[in-house]
């Protein structure tokens, strides 16, 4: 026998039709259709005041003095649009100096209801170990973004510097291509704005750096481009082969440019795309909250490097020092044998200075060792072998007609 269906409203209907009876008994009838006396007066009065349907009415109160108003609710929204990328967490510290600052929770509540995000995606959100250097122009990250296509069929290569330690986006500029031509302008108008820094990190790319001729990929010698970085005063460093979490302060950056703008935009230009930087740019350092720095942002967290840029620097040497000029081919003379530098050398001078060791040299470009040689090693030939990062090859003086190269041991 299947189930007796039936409807709330009809059954109460029929109540109310007949407690209207005039010889209707009401707790009879409240026993009946398994209700309170007071439940059946309550329905019997709704249908005096003119409710046929006597359907549920809304438990919500008449008054809610914790409710948030209208307008924070559509001060929540514009923002979420202006930025929508940014979740509960950054717009509510956009919110901390209003008068009316929901929780984040309510401000997520708000968006999720909205179709803004999903409550999965807040659910993901972890806290991360970090590691940052202890104070600003300590260390810069540099690289290139992955390039895209342009309205005008040409492709972008944004390149990006960002400081280690407080996040700040120093440069995001709108490159033609890949190459130390459109590297090094940038670096020198960030060195007029900024100072110079300590070290900056590079990946193993060109141009900060390339593959040693008969050496692993993995090796890297030094090019025109940090040449130049070395007679600022400027350390050049390489991240790991293969391993893209040694710059992971830029792959995040690249990351968030791309959720909060490229992907929002079709840009036409080069010129179009360094305005849409531009103004980007100025959001990320002195609007957007980084949650890495405690939702502060990153423009609160850094200053200018003490140290001065001078374009026209020169290197120098003690006077105890033997001084040496590299080739076009990157080769300098001494103790009567051709060493092999480097062509990004070519027409610099260096400095070859003794060690503890007796035997033992190291080739000196800027008060920074580049190079090492060992005199205590011989080959049959009689040409002296090379040590310490990065190599240095020997030519032995009867193949310095041929140009061949020793192979390294």
């Amino acid at each position: 026998m299947p189930w007796k269906e039936c409807v709330v409203s009809e059954v109460r209907k029929e109540f109310v039709k007949l407690a209207s009876l005039e010889d209707a008994n009401i707790s009879e009838l409240c026993r009946r259709f398994g209700i309170s006396r007071r439940c059946g007066y309550k329905w019997l009065s709704r249908h005096r005041q003119g409710d046929v349907m006597l359907a549920d009415r809304s438990r919500r109160p008449k008054a809610s003095p914790a409710r948030i108003s209208d307008e924070t609710c559509r001060r929540i929204v514009q923002l979420r649009r202006k930025h929508p990328a940014w979740g509960g967490r950054k717009i509510h510290q956009l919110l901390k100096d209003e008068s009316e600052v929901p929780s984040v929770s309510s401000i997520s509540r708000i968006l999720f209801r909205g179709g803004m995000i999903s409550q999965e995606k807040s659910a993901q959100h972890r806290p991360f170990i970090r590691f940052e250097h202890a104070h600003p122009n300590d260390l810069w990250q540099m690289d290139f973004k992955g390039h895209f296509a342009l309205r005008d069929g040409s492709r972008c290569h944004p390149l990006t510097v960002m400081d280690d330690h407080s996040r700040y986006c120093l440069c995001l500029r709108a490159c033609v291509g890949e190459s130390a031509e459109q590297v090094r302008p940038a670096l020198a108008m960030l060195f007029e704005n900024h100072g110079l820094p300590e070290r900056i990190l590079c990946d193993n790319g060109s141009p900060w750096g390339t593959s040693w001729p008969d050496r692993p990929k993995s090796h890297q010698r030094y090019t025109r481009l940090g040449v130049w970085l070395l007679r600022q005063g400027v350390k050049v460093c390489h991240g790991r082969p293969f391993h893209p979490q040694t710059q992971g302060k830029e792959e995040r950056l690249h990351r968030t440019l791309t959720e909060e703008l490229l992907q929002w935009q079709m840009l036409s230009n080069p010129r179009h795309a360094q305005r849409s930087f531009d103004r980007w740019r100025e959001v990320y350092n002195c609007v957007r909250p980084h949650e890495a720095l405690d939702l502060k942002v990153p423009a609160s967290c850094y200053r200018k490097s003490a140290r001065p840029y001078r374009p026209d620097a020169k290197v120098e040497y003690a006077q105890s020092d033997q001084v040496r000029k590299v080739d076009i081919n990157g080769l300098f003379h001494y103790r009567g044998v051709q060493w092999r530098l480097g062509e990004a050398f070519a027409g610099e001078q260096v400095a070859v200075r003794p060690t503890e060791s007796d035997g033992l040299l190291t080739v000196v470009y800027a008060n920074h060792v580049v190079a090492g040689v060992d005199l205590r090693q011989k080959l049959a030939d009689g040409a002296a072998m090379c040590c310490a990062e990065p190599p240095v090859a020997a030519l032995p003086p009867a193949q310095h007609s041929t140009g061949k190269v020793l192979p390294m041991s």
